[in-house]
């Protein structure tokens, strides 16, 4: 008997994927547990192990199709069944039985039957806009309606079977609203904004065109949301880790005798972690009427791949020592780059960390990962002449500095605690008294 392979449900809130690459084609042999297929969602790519043993007879979504979880998306037989299987579902054609309606010529007069079907509509219509309501929309999708007072049933989704996504509602609300004075003005339909104009070439020039990657599209989304959501203000910090590089240096081998190769990153997340206890309001998340304080730590390290990028989430970053905390990262670093995250990597993160200093910029000025309110950019780890005080006074020295960029929401976050906040970051890398 064949066996169907389903979309997944990455995520409570996911409620679609999208078929990114077929790994395996029809008549393959396959394994249990091989990887399969590979699909992407709004959190998280993933390759997806086949159910069963056998030879995949059967693909029912194509690479760039986007289907509801659940969806079967291909099937699996035993290799002797392979050919068997297929046929089996042709036995549809049994709607032969309808020329019997031949001989109403006798039976024009039992025409009140159509009466009884005029009282049911009223409840058959409510029962049918429920039922769009549910079946065009997630829980995610009907949560931010509900928040925003807006009708599902009037969207039309690009989903599958016109299903409205989340991206719908999304380019919806962000829709300029017309003035209450045009109130009796609904007839405007264009609820989608207008599309970009397409890029025109002359004739014989030399390009390359290249539709966005199901990634790409979800980070372009995420990163114009989150602009357009809040007041984003950047502070920069010059940390000297000199400290830091001597404890590293100095435990390199033994942690590499542990299977476990030491960065900067342990250290400033063990940083950043003792000053979110002093300054909890960085630790925090808000929407436009209420912030959510959170007692645990989660800390997303950004992740950079080749098709993108991502946050895998560290989770209780507060429990773990120097040690624990480089172990964790490579972990979810090396899981990602596989594509072997689950849901659950990616959520419930409370602070981010990104680090493009490792490629040689000095410092950026990142974008809030929403709904946190905070985000810190690590620079470079460059060695130079500085000024340092000392008893004997003023002198010269060569240290290794880093520049520490935080951003911040400016609509929770002054610049003030802001400023503490990263104040007190400098002091405890400067004075290298780590739990390693």
């Amino acid at each position: 008997m064949a066996t169907d392979v389903v979309m997944p449900q990455m995520g409570e809130s996911i409620a679609e994927g999208t078929v990114s690459r077929w790994i395996k084609k029809v008549g393959d042999k396959v394994e249990r547990d091989e990887p399969l297929l590979e699909i992407s969602t709004d959190k998280v790519d993933a390759e997806i192990p086949s159910p069963a043993a056998g030879v995949l007879t059967e693909i029912l979504a194509k690479e760039g199709d986007t289907v509801p979880v659940n969806s079967v998306v291909a099937r699996i037989a035993a290799e002797g069944e392979s050919t068997a299987s297929a046929p089996a579902p042709k036995p549809e054609p049994v709607p032969a039985p309808a020329p019997a309606p031949e001989p109403p010529a006798a039976q024009p007069a039992p025409q009140p039957t159509p009466q009884p079907a005029t009282p049911p509509p009223a409840t058959d219509e409510v029962a049918s806009l429920e039922e769009r309501r549910r079946t065009k929309s997630s829980p995610l999708v009907r949560k931010i309606a509900a928040e925003n007072n807006v009708d599902i049933t009037q969207l039309s989704g690009t989903g599958v079977s016109g299903r409205v996504t989340k991206n719908d509602i999304l380019d919806y609300l962000q829709q300029p609203k017309p003035a209450a004075a045009a109130a009796p003005a609904p007839a405007p339909a264009p609820q989608r904004a207008p599309e970009r104009p397409a890029i025109q070439y002359a004739p014989g020039e030399s390009t390359r065109l290249e539709p966005l990657s199901v990634m790409r599209k979800r980070i372009a989304q995420h990163m114009i949301q989150s602009k357009q959501t809040s007041a984003h203000v950047t502070t920069v910090f010059e940390v000297d880790f000199t400290n830091i590089d001597k404890l590293r240096r100095s435990s390199k081998e033994t942690y590499l005798e542990r299977g476990v190769k030491i960065t900067y990153l342990p250290f400033i997340v063990q940083a950043i972690v003792g000053a979110l206890r002093e300054f909890p309001i960085l630790n925090a998340s808000m929407d436009d009427n209420n912030v959510v304080y959170h007692r645990d730590m989660n800390i997303g390290i950004a992740v950079a791949l080749e098709w993108g990028l991502i946050v895998p989430v560290l989770k209780h970053a507060d429990e773990l020592n120097i040690l624990g905390l480089a172990r964790s990262i490579n972990d979810l670093g090396d899981r990602a780059r596989a594509k072997r995250l689950s849901p659950e990597d990616v959520q419930g993160g409370t602070f981010t960390i990104t680090n493009p200093g490792i490629y040689g910029g000095l410092f950026g000025t990142p974008i809030i990962n929403q709904p946190q309110v905070a985000i810190l950019g690590v620079g470079g780890v460059k060695k130079r002449a500085v000024v340092i005080e000392t008893e004997e006074g003023d002198s010269i020295a060569i240290r290794s500095m880093c520049y520490l960029a935080l951003t911040f929401d400016h609509r929770l976050i002054d610049g003030a605690i802001a400023d503490q906040f990263m104040a007190r970051v400098r002091e405890i890398i400067e004075a290298g008294s780590f739990t390693m």
